[in-house]
């Protein structure tokens, strides 16, 4: 299966600018900022690169569309629902 990133990499200090109301919130809750921002980073890369591909192989998949459309799918004759 195809990684997004490298979970094994350095971790690596970055400034960030957070609306201050949200970050006192989110400390008293004791929430891990680090934690937060990967996941919804991870999240973000996720989205970004299911559209990248869909965009890439548009052509491929409205051909396989038509294919199926016209010929029907591949062992459509054994199906029994």
């Amino acid at each position: 299966m195809h990684r997004l990133f490298d979970k094994n990499a350095p971790k690596k200090p970055t400034n960030l600018s957070i609306n201050s109301d949200l970050l006192a919130k989110t400390r008293a809750l004791k929430i891990n900022l680090s934690a937060t921002l990967e996941h919804a980073l991870e999240s973000q890369l996720a989205e970004a690169e299911a559209k990248n591909w869909a965009t890439e192989n548009k052509a491929a998949i409205r051909a396989y569309n038509d294919f199926v459309e016209e010929h029907g799918c591949f062992g459509d004759e054994f199906r029994e629902f």
